[in-house]
């Protein structure tokens, strides 16, 4: 067999040590199946002596990440996480070194992607993330390689196993949101602080990532438009089991001529479609290609398995001496995209209006829908409560997101508004 190729990790997280376990365990068949042994030769994290569950003694320690490059070895395994800072410091210098990168951090690809892929590009090495998105989904090299012969015009899903949780949970149970937060904090499915998972960050930061893949464009996070759960409510979810709809934190990309579309925001969809039926904490990615038609990938999109599962998928293709573009085609022919303008687009709407139950109300509203030429497919009250407040539930049919837009604002300007619509 070959000689070993030899890695050197940074963090020894949740991810960075189910990757130690996995290669402990599994060595003689990723050795088979890279044609040749991989061996971690040394580690870095902040705390030495932390139990993580696994046996680091054969490896050597280095106190900061960038200790690493010190060692003779062929790939460095940046799990540290960070837009800047020492993750970025590592990688760049790695490149810089002609190492190989593997990392899970797309944070800071979404935001130096195209600055970090000239440079690998530029020293002959490889920058792979697969574990960047969607877990242990391999859509990374689905998309780059699986459907390679096929133009994309669309892809969509779900990359927050966060959310999804919480929405599912709230659906199931009819808990308030702060209440199912809570709990998925305690369960670790959220962070101490959730912000980047339950204000649509991380979603976008990874369908970032796959819109460069699927359309061949520079990533471009600052123009894709995000909006989170936490305005969800558990009215709005039970509104939404009635009318047959499941509401989910939704990724979609399209390309249209020169014009991409990104945009990560909570979406009905139906109970029983392909998007509905992906629950609790799995993930989903759905692309469109012109020949193969639509593909769809499930599966668990974070943990420590399914994550170190597709951090060694690269380490091993990497072994193999497979080393490809970092976006699917040479950084300096991906394109700039122009982005498209969300409120140009149309589309259905669901609309909820907590109003005082006095008459006249469904006349005004109508008028400010009637002025901004929306029409409505269903209208729902539950019950009457004659001078307080009740529940208006509205569908829509087609119509563009500016003037609904414009309609809100209208809305929220009636006096017989008691929220925000």
């Amino acid at each position: 067999m070959s000689e070993p190729f030899k890695i050197g990790v940074a963090g020894l997280g949740t991810v960075g040590a189910g990757l130690v376990a996995l290669l402990q365990k599994n060595h003689d068949v990723i050795a088979a199946r890279a044609g040749r042994p991989i061996e971690i030769i040394a580690v870095s994290a902040r705390d030495k002596n932390k139990n993580r569950g696994v046996n680091l003694s054969a490896y050597a320690w280095a106190d900061r990440p960038e200790g690493l490059l010190s060692h003779e070895i062929d790939c460095i395994v940046e799990l540290v996480g960070g837009e800047k800072g020492a993750a970025f410091d590592l990688v760049s210098s790695a490149l810089d070194q002609k190492k190989h990168v593997v990392t899970a951090n797309k944070a800071m690809l979404a935001h130096h992607g195209m600055v970090l892929a000239e440079k690998a590009e530029g020293n002959g090495v490889a920058l792979a993330y697969e574990a960047a998105v969607a877990g242990g989904i391999p859509i990374i090299k689905a998309i780059r390689e699986g459907l390679a012969g096929n133009r994309i015009s669309r892809l969509y899903g779900i990359l927050n196993g966060t959310c999804n949780y919480i929405l599912t949970e709230m659906r199931e149970t009819g808990r308030a949101y702060d209440d199912v937060l809570a709990e998925a904090q305690r369960l670790g499915y959220a962070e101490a602080d959730p912000s980047f998972d339950v204000d649509g960050i991380d979603a976008a930061h990874k369908l970032c990532l796959l819109t460069a893949l699927a359309f061949g464009v520079q990533p471009d996070f600052d123009s894709l438009q995000a909006k989170g759960i936490s305005t969800v409510t558990a009215v709005d979810i039970s509104f939404a089991s009635e009318l047959g709809y499941k509401i989910k934190l939704l990724c979609m990309a399209e390309q249209s001529g020169d014009k991409v579309l990104q945009s990560v925001e909570p979406r009905l969809v139906r109970a029983e479609g392909p998007v509905g039926s992906v629950e609790g904490v799995l993930n989903a990615v759905y692309a469109q290609g012109d020949f193969v038609g639509p593909v769809v990938a499930e599966g668990p999109g974070a943990g420590a398995g399914p994550t170190a599962s597709a951090v060694m998928a690269d380490i091993i293709d990497l072994a193999r001496g497979n080393i490809r573009p970092v976006f699917g085609v040479p950084a300096r022919d991906l394109q700039k995209a122009s982005p498209a303008d969300i409120a140009e687009k149309t589309s259905r709407f669901y609309l909820r209006l907590n109003v005082l139950d006095v008459p006249g109300v469904i006349a005004d509203v109508s008028a400010v829908l009637r002025d901004e030429k929306i029409s409505i497919e269903t209208l729902t009250q539950r019950g009457r409560a004659p001078g307080q407040a009740v529940d208006v539930v509205m569908v829509t049919h087609e119509v563009n997101c500016a003037a609904m837009e414009r309609a809100l604002e209208h809305l929220n300007a009636l006096e017989v508004m008691q929220d925000k619509p």
